[in-house]
């Protein structure tokens, strides 16, 4: 299989890097996988993963053999380097400098760092993340500046040709259970619905019309809200 032909997808086990996973596999012929373990506060996320992956080899079979590992890479280092609200129980809120104290600095730049190694020792060319700066939090390693940044420097230090795709950047979360919908129909929408997690506080004892979270974070809001104008739209 040619660099050419196969992708790397930062998989978190939410609702934007399923949705990339799916546009990945409509775009590459083998898609791997990677995910994080920096004990974030939401590790739920983390076991929906297998889940969610599990059943979309179920439910798909045409991209069910395009799906090649996953990889799951301990980070734990991210706590160590300063308290925020994803990685303790500190309060969620917007701290002095405008951003919520969800953001974890520098975090988005350590997982591309570690995903072009793996991927340059898999012959990976392709990377995709769920990153947005239309519907997001405000966090500036989301912004497409940031990423823009991050392939040059990933190609300069590893001497390779990475490509880093966001597929969502310019998507509000509207567009984006749009963009499910187009991609695997209402299947992929339910099973995005069901068994992936984006509240923060990692609160999946609740069952919403989009999905299992808090109903108050950032997280949960931007995912309402945006499930609501996309219902709204058929």
């Amino acid at each position: 299989m040619s660099e050419e032909q196969s992708a790397l997808v930062l998989f978190s086990g939410g609702q934007d890097s399923a949705t990339c996973l799916a546009w990945a596999l409509a775009n590459f012929a083998v898609v791997e996988t990677i995910g994080f373990d920096y004990r974030q506060r939401h590790a739920v996320e983390l076991d929906c993963r297998p889940r969610f992956l599990a059943k979309l080899k179920q439910q798909f079979s045409n991209w069910a053999a395009n799906l090649g590992p996953d990889h799951r890479l301990d980070l734990s280092i991210v706590p160590a380097l300063g308290e925020t609200a994803m990685t303790s129980e500190t309060e969620i809120k917007l701290a002095s400098n405008g951003l919520p104290t969800t953001f974890v600095p520098g975090r988005n730049i350590l997982f591309f760092a570690a995903a072009g190694a793996l991927a340059y020792r898999r012959g990976v060319k392709h990377l995709v993340g769920g990153m947005c700066e239309t519907d997001y939090s405000g966090y500036p390693d989301c912004r497409d500046d940031t990423l823009k940044s991050l392939q040059v420097t990933l190609n300069l230090g590893l001497d390779a040709r990475l490509v880093i795709h966001t597929p969502l950047m310019w998507r509000d979360k509207a567009a984006t259970w749009a963009l499910a919908e187009e991609l695997g129909g209402k299947d992929l929408v339910d099973l995005i619905v069901e068994e992936t997690h984006s509240c923060y506080r990692g609160d999946r004892t609740k069952r919403h019309e989009w999905g299992y979270g808090c109903a108050a974070c950032p997280a949960c809001e931007l995912r309402a809200n945006g499930w609501n104008r996309y219902k709204s739209a058929h």
